[in-house]
């Protein structure tokens, strides 16, 4: 099972244009609207894969109502925590004659602390009934300690859940020291954290994570592959295919969803990561985040490359 601390979604609108220039006038050929933030693209996308998925969202206003229809609309289970501030909304501009996304990305606003005390209580609840793990992602709410994050995963580990970790900035550090049992982040993030440049070896920096968290460490490089670190002290690398796409927003969360998708269900870690990569990159497919095709993940899967050491 996977329940997911929804603390940050979004309503994630996606524009396709022929052309994009600035200070110009734009007809989107198409508009595609999703659930998103990265709490929500990671369910969305290991709900598509087969796992129990169940979301504790924050949600407020016309836009928290849109996305507890879009999640029932997907067959998710959710729990919705109500906050009086308005659910934000991200944008993604995507021109037919670029590989580039333009990007507007809103904050997410302060949770009030009443609702936050709400939330970790629903959380605690669900946890208490879902055995398995406990997903926090995404950058966390501002106004929120850098304690807060880490405060969940003191929570699931109560409750006798696993932890995964996929954020980044100050909440980063004190929730490696809680010990989560997965951490997945991308190059710059790991090399943000630890204070090295973003060339350091993959290897070096999932160690370095790997003394600090002491759990399995998993690091995406875009289009480069990805490697993961195993508890045991095993490598592994993994080679994304050659197959590439105009629409990386929601990659590293359809990645992590796949990857928890097959931890959830007891494959190794090899097998997991090779089911993460083809996620990641079917997303990267068609546009809104978290979503692909499902029978071009598995043709995907089977053309992965690991190297294990």
């Amino acid at each position: 099972m996977i329940t997911v601390a929804g603390l940050t979604p979004s309503v994630d609108l996606t524009y396709l244009v022929d052309h994009l220039e600035l200070g110009r006038i734009h007809r989107p050929t198409e508009v595609v609207r999703r659930a998103g933030g990265k709490p929500l693209n990671l369910a969305r996308a290991a709900a598509a894969l087969g796992a129990d998925v169940s979301i504790v969202a924050v949600l407020g206003g016309w836009t928290g109502d849109w996305l507890a229809d879009e999640l029932a609309r997907a067959e998710i289970a959710v729990h919705r925590v109500t906050t009086p501030v308005l659910t934000r909304t991200c944008v993604s501009i995507s021109a037919a004659d670029s590989d580039d996304l333009t990007e507007l990305y809103e904050y997410a606003e302060p949770i009030p602390a009443d609702v936050w005390t709400q939330a970790r209580e629903a959380l605690t609840a669900e946890l208490s009934d879902r055995p398995g793990w406990l997903v926090i992602a995404g950058g966390p709410p501002r106004g929120l300690p850098p304690t807060g994050l880490a405060e969940l995963a003191e929570l699931a580990h109560h409750a006798g859940c696993r932890v995964a970790a996929d954020t980044h900035g100050a909440s980063l550090v004190p929730l490696l020291h809680s010990h989560p049992e997965l951490v997945k982040i991308n190059r710059s993030e790991a090399a943000a954290v630890l204070g090295v440049d973003p060339g350091t070896p993959l290897t070096q920096m999932a160690a370095r994570l790997q003394a600090k968290s002491g759990g399995t460490v998993v690091l995406t490089d875009g289009a480069a592959g990805s490697l993961g670190l195993g508890p045991d002290g095993r490598t592994y690398r993994m080679t994304a295919p050659k197959l590439r796409g105009r629409f990386s927003v929601g990659s590293g969360d359809a990645y992590l969803g796949g990857l928890l998708t097959a931890l959830d269900r007891g494959d190794d870690l090899g097998t997991a990561l090779r089911l993460a990569t083809a996620a990641g990159v079917a997303n990267a497919q068609i546009p809104g985040p978290g979503s692909f095709a499902t029978d071009l993940v598995a043709e995907l899967a089977g053309q992965t490359e690991v190297d294990v050491a």
